[in-house]
């Protein structure tokens, strides 16, 4: 009986089961560790500047002396009560919200096209995705030339020479100066979604439509019922980088228009360099850029939230 028991095996699970979880938590540590170089840039880049703004934004703080005297939320009253700075922020908001929807629009029908096998399908690929290489700032001084309210213009020499009508103010007018800036955006943005939708296409497995095809459905109904509900995710990412672009968006009108006529194609971007860098306003320009800065956290989460009940709605 002695010997039996001393020749009994001792188990090693507890052993085991302890080294582990030793080894659970140093990979969760070591994974930590990577994250700690974002977190760090995270807190200086973004949370540090946007407290230090909020701050400012108390304050009648010039930016060209040390003394900030505080005024409470007298900036912020100041914005509300301000033309040219009401005229940015809804400009910014129809620009944001018309390029996305127009440059959506128009790239998916695009990306159908591009999609199909023909001659030449990858150098008409490049021309397309071409007006996304130069910077905004260069698109709107070309564009400023071509459309250049002046008789000079090369839309109004066009259309003098070929239909013999007058010059247009294509920039000088409101509304057209609005739908021109809007324009050139559209155009400088479709190429690259359209591209980026080509590559969700490529993805989706083509005995979906082989079968759909089987079973009769047009070429319609396989856009409609295959192509349309696959793309979601392509449509999240795509609308959500052209309304955040939108929204932050200053090389092209400003280069463009300069902001006008008036305070017509005005951006909140243009108002906050103005007022702090300009009128060294850096109080008043604080304060907007904190509330820019809302309004851009409100409208992306909004979007995030609508994209996401749609993806679960065709998936």
């Amino acid at each position: 009986m002695t010997s039996s028991l001393a020749t009994r095996p001792v188990s090693a699970k507890p052993v085991t089961k302890r080294r582990t979880v030793e080894g659970g938590w140093k990979q969760i540590a070591v994974n930590r560790a990577f994250l700690l170089p974002a977190v760090v840039v995270f807190v200086f880049l973004f949370i540090i500047p946007l407290i230090q703004s909020f701050y400012w934004s108390l304050t009648d703080f010039t930016g060209y002396s040390p003394e900030a005297n505080f005024v409470g939320f007298a900036n912020y009253s100041a914005i509300l009560a301000d033309p040219s700075m009401l005229a940015g922020l809804t400009f910014t908001l129809v620009f944001a919200v018309g390029s996305t929807l127009v440059t959506t629009l128009i790239a998916i029908p695009l990306a159908v096209q591009l999609n199909k096998v023909f001659a030449g399908r990858n150098l008409v690929r490049s021309l397309w995705f071409f007006p996304a290489v130069p910077s905004m700032a260069i698109l709107g001084l070309v564009w400023g030339y071509i459309l250049s309210p002046l008789p000079s213009g090369v839309f109004n020499t066009l259309l003098n020479d070929w239909f013999g009508i007058d010059a247009v103010s294509w920039l000088s007018d409101n509304t057209l100066a609005q739908g021109s800036v809007i324009m050139v955006g559209v155009w400088a943005q479709t190429g690259w979604h359209a591209v980026l939708y080509v590559a969700y296409m490529q993805s989706i497995p083509a005995e979906y439509y082989e079968v759909a095809k089987i079973d009769g459905a047009s070429g319609r109904q396989q856009f409609f019922n295959i192509t349309l509900p696959l793309l979601t995710p392509a449509i999240v990412i795509s609308t959500f980088l052209l309304l955040t672009s939108g929204l932050k968006i200053y090389e092209l009108p400003f280069t463009l228009t300069g902001g006008g006529p008036g305070f017509t194609t005005y951006t909140i971007t243009q108002s906050i360099v103005v007022s702090g860098v300009g009128q060294g306003r850096y109080g008043l320009a604080s304060a907007l850029a904190v509330l820019f800065t809302i309004a851009v956290a409100v409208i992306g989460f909004s979007q995030l939230k609508v994209a996401s009940a749609i993806g679960k709605r065709f998936s």
